[in-house]
């Protein structure tokens, strides 16, 4: 048996096994991704197709996955071109889903160039004109941890990552083979919080833009409106960068949990392998 068939019986054994506590956990799911009922090979990749659980974004539904690892010196071309038709990345496992009679969760860009601050945008980023931005490696702080557990319990108290533990948090964080880093916002302004962590966001860096892998903040001042500052921040960053786009990842047709990505005007959604121009008024692209 070859080295690459060694390498894949053992992860298709991992996968179809009972998931351990610390093996990687789809974001956003209750489910790990050790649930594994088919493998897809194909001529260079070989994807997995996850059992059916309950979808955390419309009730009554059932959700699968279908996955594949991002591994070695391939892993950056293929992040990019997976992430361009429709997957996200959670450590070296890229993802999209693949539900039974359903297709509600479909893929967002935004149109980095074309992107105007509005009156409401404004006010945002002028409410947190006291933070300071920093780029980090990918390295995993107990700081980070904590800020993390505070924003799970106060937004997501019931979601599969509720439980996450430090060791969790370093392998979403760490275990990359592509080019990621954090970006950390801190308090400036006198007082307590000054110099404590506000936000941070797990930020994939690809060749047609930045994705945002996943983002956490300080819930105890909604005023500043934390989740949609570190969007506009990455717009500018992006934007900045000579980067086309922003990627959110899913917005779900029916879930109020994913109605604030569509107000990032204008966005691109992926209706049928295309990137059509989403509009207000429908799903975009007649959809």
């Amino acid at each position: 048996m070859t080295s690459e068939r060694k390498r894949d019986s053992r992860r298709a054994r991992a996968l179809d096994g009972a998931p351990g506590r610390h093996e990687p956990r789809l974001p956003g799911t209750g489910g790990d991704i050790g649930q594994v009922t088919r493998q897809f090979p194909t001529r260079n990749l070989r994807f997995y197709l996850t059992a059916p659980s309950p979808c955390p974004y419309l009730p009554g539904r059932r959700e699968r996955k279908v996955f594949t690892g991002l591994e070695g010196v391939e892993a950056l071309g293929l992040n990019d071109a997976l992430t361009h038709a429709g997957f996200r990345r959670s450590q070296n496992i890229a993802y999209r889903p693949a539900c039974d009679a359903c297709d509600a969760c479909v893929s967002a860009r935004v149109r980095v160039e074309a992107f105007e601050t509005s009156k409401r945008w404004r006010k945002i980023l002028a409410r947190n004109e006291d933070l300071s931005r920093s780029l980090r490696p990918a390295d995993a702080t107990e700081e980070q941890f904590w800020l993390l557990r505070r924003y799970l319990a106060a937004r997501h108290a019931l979601g599969g990552m509720a439980d996450m533990t430090l060791l969790d948090y370093a392998a979403m964080v760490e275990e990359t083979s592509v080019r990621t880093h954090i970006v950390e916002y801190r308090y400036t302004a006198p007082g307590p919080d000054k110099g404590e962590l506000a936000a941070a966001a797990l930020v994939d860096v690809l060749k047609d833009g930045l994705s945002l892998v996943y983002s956490y903040f300080d819930t105890r001042e909604p005023k500043r409106s934390l989740g949609a500052f570190t969007i506009l921040d990455h717009i500018m960053q992006a934007r900045a960068a000579g980067f086309p786009h922003l990627y959110l990842g899913y917005w779900v047709r029916g879930s109020e949990k994913m109605d604030y990505k569509a107000e990032f005007q204008p966005l691109e959604l992926l209706i049928a392998g295309a990137w059509t121009p989403f509009r207000k008024s429908g799903e975009g692209g007649g959809a």
